[in-house]
């Protein structure tokens, strides 16, 4: 057989059985993630059966091998890129944006933080737009008053920011304090929520 005796290869049986084996893959997969373009740079989403569990903003978490590589060791290493799974998120996070948002409707998977973590971020998602609370505040609502550097650290390691809210946590006398994605990111957040101006 020559190389043109090759028969043709139909381009568009090639894409639906490509797209039959994708979609195999993701119903397999413990993990599906896609990246997300958002106006404070490309965002990384990642779910499980449970909801969304990861978040994060690609530049700032060590680029996109570094926090894949991060889930197979935290949650699993059967993870697929499945954009299609990611619609909703996709789709909230554009409508956040854009300001016709408040709150978020998709179900989210906090099994990536501590269990004091997850009071903490529980007592963030109860924040509403447009308002904020401090340290203390959210260390009290999450059962420990006195801890709120451990609250402090519990937001810092937030899986999920913007979705859970960690952002209109402030300090305690009225200062910024840190962010998952920089004081810059934090700061245009609470702008896009009338907090800054």
């Amino acid at each position: 057989m020559t190389p043109l005796d090759v028969p043709a290869i139909d381009a568009g049986a090639l894409a639906a059985a490509s797209a039959r084996l994708l979609t195999a893959a993701a119903a397999e997969a413990d993990v599906v993630y896609c990246e997300l373009d958002s106006p404070l740079g490309p965002i990384v989403a990642a779910a499980t059966a449970d909801g969304l569990a990861r978040l994060a903003y690609r530049e700032f978490n060590g680029g996109l091998d570094a926090i894949l590589g991060a889930l197979a060791i935290k949650l699993s290493p059967r993870i697929v890129e499945a954009p299609a799974r990611m619609d909703t998120i996709r789709r909230e996070l554009d409508e956040y944006f854009a300001g016709r948002r408040r709150s978020f409707d998709i179900p989210v998977d906090l099994g990536l933080a501590a269990p004091f973590g997850r009071a903490v971020l529980q007592a963030c998602v109860r924040i509403p737009f447009g308002d904020t609370s401090n340290y203390a505040a959210v260390a009290a609502e999450a059962g420990r008053p006195r801890a709120s550097r451990a609250a402090g650290n519990a937001l810092g390691a937030n899986p999920v920011p913007i979705v859970v809210p960690c952002h209109r946590v402030l300090r305690t006398g009225g200062g910024l304090g840190g962010y998952t994605g920089g004081s810059a990111v934090k700061e245009r957040l609470l702008a896009l929520e009338g907090v800054l101006r």
